[in-house]
């Protein structure tokens, strides 16, 4: 009898967790997602906030990407002289 009552809660004690996680689930993924935005949102508030700053209206600004100069020396591979053989 001592069985069949801890198997019963452990089956009753299951589907509880079951119909628990289902109700709430949703709610935490929710927050969780509130939570990220206002992260994200938080460190991209400062960044923009500079660039109005720096930026005037009908300014123009060139940006550039620094080209790192490449060593013509540095080896590349090995070459290999490849014969026909008829």
């Amino acid at each position: 009898m001592v069985l069949l009552k801890t198997i019963l809660i452990l089956i009753i004690v299951y589907y509880g967790a079951k119909l628990l996680l289902k109700l709430l689930a949703p709610r935490m993924l929710k927050y969780a997602a509130k939570k990220a935005e206002e992260k994200f949102g938080s460190q991209f508030q400062g960044f923009e906030q500079n660039v109005e700053k720096v930026k005037q209206e009908g300014q123009t600004t060139v940006y550039k990407k620094s080209n790192p100069k490449s060593n013509p020396s540095k080896k590349v591979g090995e070459y290999i002289e490849f014969e026909e053989i008829e």
